[in-house]
């Protein structure tokens, strides 16, 4: 049976088809979701800290950044950690109704920003938001996602980045959710509509 261009989707399959390749789609993604392995430092199930309300913290393993005086220096080598599945952390996310969100962070997440992108969009199709730490800076990460789009795709799916090195000498006890004072609460979604760095409002 021939179909009319009118009669043929935007790909210039017919309707039915193209519904079916949409849902065989979005199938092998989910089954790449669940299957995708991040490689854990840590986890906190509960934690008021790491982010506004109550949340799930994911320490990714593996750093290039070997900041001095690092809290977490047994985060730095990629050979260590425990591999989990994105599906394995999501059944631990999901057991807790009264989270609000989860927060990735490190060692460096954007090493793993594949898997992470992955649990991120899971967690937000869940109704919570993602805090995502980085060691590097929001414009350093644009950079980088010019040509790495799992890169990109991580700093999409995060409702909010903390951007920056830990730096010893600028360290402040006083400020909420970082370290010290050249690190930034960045509000990722505004940032990306305005083209600059846009604070949250909170922190």
């Amino acid at each position: 049976m021939r179909h009319s261009q009118q009669e043929r989707g935007r790909n210039g399959y017919p309707p039915l088809v193209e519904f079916c390749r949409a849902v065989v789609r979005l199938l092998e993604e989910r089954i790449v979701c669940h299957a995708a392995v991040i490689k854990v430092a840590g986890i906190v199930k509960e934690s008021v800290v790491d982010g506004p309300g109550l949340r799930f913290v994911i320490f990714a393993q593996g750093c290039p950044h070997r900041c001095p005086g690092c809290q977490n220096p047994q985060t730095w080598d990629p050979a260590g950690g425990t591999e989990m599945t994105v599906d394995e952390l999501l059944e631990q996310i999901k057991a807790n109704p009264l989270l609000k969100g989860v927060t990735l962070s490190g060692g460096e997440p954007f090493l793993q920003a594949g898997p992470l992108a992955l649990l991120a969009g899971a967690v937000r199709e869940r109704g919570m938001d993602v805090v995502t730490y980085t060691g590097y800076t929001w414009e350093k990460l644009l950079e980088l996602a010019k040509t790495d789009l799992e890169i990109r795709r991580l700093v999409e799916e995060s409702n909010y980045l903390v951007d920056g090195p830990y730096v010893a000498a600028q360290r402040d006890l006083a400020l909420p959710f970082r370290g010290s004072r050249n690190q930034r609460i960045i509000d990722v979604q505004a940032s990306l509509a305005a083209g600059e760095a846009v604070l949250a409002g909170w922190g």
